[in-house]
């Protein structure tokens, strides 16, 4: 059997370090809690962990508007705390990807901070200026994804700078080589520590338009957001010029060279573009640019077999030797329990939120998997003076943040924090609908979300087909995603309820089906070539087609 990339087919966990454990109880998550809990991480059957930001910063975005990229922030610990954490998820053969915010920095950096001063000192093109309009105003339309425009006046300049994001987190200016590699030797210094791989956040927006152009207006109809509120006026445009330019392609090609120098290292691009399919099969295409990329395409209230389908397919057509990563859910969108899950439940469906991981688990590609959806949790509720997300503060009441999926992790029911912490307040409050959940408390049941996403992910392992294996779509209900995935002459069938009703699966009459075992979910009835699904239902048959 040929051997694979480490990093094709794997399961990597994302841990949001302020909300996963806290080992100083001073009420925010750090690096010696994801220390601790490395032998629960183990038991997850992931193949690697993606650590959000933890560097030196002023956390106006939670640690993604960076001051210092070669410095641990005190707030999550030290150097020496990122080395033990290096060496012992290592022992325990686990991967370590951590975050690399290339697109933009800290008003705080230090480059920045001399950038702005004047127009002619040495870093002066290091970060994106304009003049204003003879009337004042912006150089252009561009708008920030956090709300306004996305130009900020700067009076020691008497220009304006960009910034995509929050005022705070000024773009830097990638047309200019000497910022690319300066950028680069920042990420090098990551590889030489011995990580095993970066995910690049929202790599499409490192160049923009030289031209500064106006972006063109979106219809109304057109407007549907992708990891964003689709009441934000961000929707109302065409992002043509303010990220995704051709030149960021070449970029690409030098990052991968970088990673080239580092034996078995991988990358995987944050895509969030027009087209952001079309973007991951070019950001992925052939052996010089990324090794993977996602997309919030999945990350959508959208949970129909039909869209998913769809989704899968149309990045499958224009992939060619690309290589997919997928993910239901992340630290920027709403929990998948609650924004898949059955409308009107207060409590997340455990049979329903099953189904979602063993399903994203047997998708062609890599997988993304939040801290949280092995354990089935829903979308905290957060009062208004309880919120922390610039973002939500911004958006209240129609849009209420990301603080929803950012809330700490649930351990034990031991304390009114849920044993994340001993603090007398954690920076989000411990929900108590997901008190319930706590992972003492799963652990002690076989039939737990929990308890199935261990016996899945350790099944999954074994299966070369789900691993690496072409994935090929059956027709059926609209009611139920159907697939087959095929590796080396071995073939298997997926299928997945995703209604509260009993569906079937009508198979063609020559096929042949075997009920595999091992994977955690019960063994669905048959008759007469076809699959009864109960609600929810997963179901995996090991394949023969008879000509």
């Amino acid at each position: 059997m040929q051997q694979q990339p480490w990093w094709r087919g794997a399961v990597i966990y994302q841990i949001y370090p302020r909300s996963f454990m806290d080992a100083n109880n001073d009420g925010i998550g750090d690096l010696q809690g994801i220390i601790k809990k490395i032998p629960y991480i183990k038991s997850l059957g992931v193949d690697a962990i993606w650590v959000s930001p933890f560097f030196k910063s002023p956390m106006q975005d939670f640690g993604y508007d960076i001051s210092d990229y070669r410095a641990i922030d005190p707030m999550f610990g030290t150097m020496d705390d990122f080395d033990e954490l290096m060496t012992k998820a290592k022992k325990q053969d686990v991967k370590v990807i951590i975050d690399q915010v290339l697109s933009h920095t800290s008003d705080q950096h230090e480059w920045f901070l001399q950038s702005r001063e004047s127009r002619d000192n040495d870093k002066a093109d290091w970060y994106v200026w304009a003049d204003a309009n003879d009337d004042g105003t912006p150089p252009n339309n561009w708008l920030s994804i956090f709300g306004g425009g996305a130009w900020q006046w700067e009076p020691r300049r008497q220009q304006y700078y960009l910034h995509n994001f929050l005022t705070s987190q000024p773009d830097l200016n990638f047309h200019n080589e000497e910022v690319r590699v300066h950028v680069l030797d920042n990420v090098e210094y990551w590889l030489k520590k011995g990580v095993d791989g970066f995910r690049l956040d929202a790599i499409n927006f490192c160049f923009h338009d030289k031209q500064l152009r106006d972006n063109p207006a979106k219809p109304a109809n057109e407007r549907k957001g992708r990891g964003f509120s689709e009441d934000n006026p961000y929707a109302y445009q065409y992002h043509y010029f303010n990220n995704t330019q051709p030149e960021n392609v070449a970029f690409m090609e030098e990052i991968r060279a970088l990673m080239n120098k580092y034996p078995d290292v991988v990358t995987l691009g944050e895509i969030s573009s027009e087209d952001s399919l079309l973007t991951m099969s070019q950001y992925t295409k052939g052996d010089k640019r990324l090794h993977m990329a996602y997309s919030f395409e999945l990350l959508t209230a959208d949970s129909s077999p039909a869209y998913i389908r769809q989704t899968i397919e149309e990045l499958e057509a224009n992939l060619s030797d690309g290589w997919p990563c997928w993910a239901i859910g992340n630290h920027d969108v709403p929990r998948v329990a609650t924004r898949w899950g059955i409308k009107g439940e207060q409590l997340p469906n455990a049979t329903q939120a099953k189904m979602f991981n063993a399903m994203l688990a047997s998708l062609r590609g890599s997988v993304c998997s939040y801290q949280g959806e092995e354990l089935g949790l829903a979308e905290a509720e957060i009062e208004f003076d309880q919120l922390q997300d610039p973002y939500g503060i911004a958006f209240w009441p129609k849009f209420k943040g990301r603080d929803g999926c950012r809330t700490p992790i649930p351990w034990s029911t031991s304390n009114d924090n849920g044993g994340f912490s001993d603090a007398d307040s954690t920076w989000l409050p411990v929900s108590k609908q997901h008190k319930g959940q706590a992972v003492t408390a799963q652990e002690q049941h076989a039939h737990s979300v929990l308890s199935s996403y261990q016996t899945f992910m350790h099944w999954r392992k074994a299966v070369s087909a789900l691993k690496y294996g072409n994935i090929e779509f059956i027709d059926s209900s609209k009611q139920v995603l159907a697939f087959t995935r095929t590796y080396q002459g071995e073939s298997l069938l997926c299928c997945f309820n995703f209604s509260e009703q009993r569906q079937s699966l009508h198979l063609a009459c020559n096929i042949n089906i075997k009920p595999m075992t091992g994977h955690g979910f019960d063994q669905l009835p048959m008759s007469d070539n076809n699959i009864v699904l109960p609600p929810f239902a997963a179901g995996f048959y090991a394949l023969n087609i008879n000509d």
